[in-house]
């Protein structure tokens, strides 16, 4: 990982680290043992009482000053991934998008096969450049997007051979580990998956760094996520929250009004419904009294924890906070200071949410 070339914070340096440790595992929806060791290693050193539920939630649970009402915070542990359609009797193996993948942001490159019996790699492939109109993949140079449909892994081993190592119809697929290191450019950090693997890296300095919160606190590392919020929907469902943060990256393009600065974002609309206004200013107060401010955007495609479980019925009151971020589901940029500030923001909120 690049070092800054200025002086910086030493929480950004730990930061980066643990973001670091959390991006070289994989954890595509529904495959997430991985990332789940890690979490759970790291939540038990600290002493934090966590368990993992049924639907392969992680919680941890910090007891508060009011044990009648329950705060929760989730940051989505899974990331977006391909799935083997088929294997072919050539070996060759075809894949679909699970969550928001797309081929041409791998570009052609190794990919991981996460295989019952163990990792096979791959190189996610798109056919010859110096082709004419007679071969397929021509229109795609030209003419066409380049869809899964269009693309394949080869890696070089007989059909049966994948099958001896478990790669089948369901296997998930991720780009290359060895691609996964993220990249630092002075204040900012660019990689693959930090959605949402620095939101996880800022719920356990939350679990390391908060005192006594002012209620129940419940800092939930949520498990597929991006296939439809299917842990959060588990989790809301069998423990009835008062208030639900959802800590997300937020997609920096033209159609939306943000700077790729330091500051925090809080959403008051995405492409499933309206947050809870009212949360919304008492977070807005929060970042103030951490000497901070935020942008408030509305987004269209995009989607949390927090506003799916919502529009659901299953909390009452729901918010988004997040970081600014270039080209999200794919080699991601974002400044460490506003994911920082994140922080802070949830620290204050949580040691006088009724400010």
């Amino acid at each position: 990982m690049m070092q800054s070339s200025g002086d910086c914070p030493d929480s950004w340096q730990r930061l980066c680290q643990r973001i670091e440790s959390l991006v070289l595992c994989h954890s595509p929806s529904g495959a997430e043992d991985e990332i789940d060791a890690l979490i759970l290693s790291q939540l038990r050193r600290l002493r934090v009482e966590c368990r993992q539920d049924a639907a392969g939630n992680i919680i941890a649970s910090i007891p508060g000053r009011d044990r009648s009402r329950n705060l929760a915070i989730t940051a989505h542990k899974d990331e977006i991934a391909a799935i083997v359609k088929r294997v072919a009797p050539d070996g060759r193996v075809e894949v679909r998008k699970l969550g928001g993948a797309f081929p041409w942001v791998y570009g052609e490159g190794v990919v991981d096969l996460l295989g019952d019996h163990g990792l096979v790699s791959g190189i996610l492939s798109f056919g010859s450049r110096h082709v004419s109109h007679e071969s397929p993949q021509k229109c795609h140079q030209e003419e066409r997007a380049l869809k899964w449909e269009n693309v394949w892994i080869e890696t070089k081993l007989s059909a049966g051979q994948l099958e001896a190592a478990g790669v089948r119809a369901g296997t998930r697929m991720v780009v290359g580990r060895h691609r996964k290191a993220p990249f630092r450019m002075g204040d900012y950090l660019a990689s693959y998956t930090l959605d949402n693997k620095a939101s996880v890296a800022l719920l356990l300095d939350l679990a390391e760094t908060l005192g006594e919160p002012c209620c129940n606190l419940h800092l939930a590392f949520t498990a597929r996520e991006e296939v439809g919020a299917i842990g959060a929907m588990f989790f809301t469902r069998s423990l009835a929250i008062d208030e639900l943060i959802a800590l997300e990256i937020c997609p920096k393009s033209a159609e939306y009004p943000l700077a790729s600065d330091e500051t925090p974002v809080l959403v008051s609309q995405d492409g499933y419904g309206l947050y809870d206004e009212a949360l919304n200013l008492k977070l807005a107060r929060a970042a103030v009294s951490a000497g901070l401010s935020v942008q408030h955007v509305v987004l269209n495609g995009f989607g949390s924890d927090a506003s799916i479980v919502m529009k659901n019925g299953h909390v009452p009151r729901a918010a988004c906070l997040g970081f600014p971020t270039d080209n999200t589901h794919g080699y991601e940029i974002a400044h460490l200071g506003a994911i920082e500030g994140c922080r802070q923001v949830l620290a204050a909120y949580c040691g006088n949410p009724g400010a």
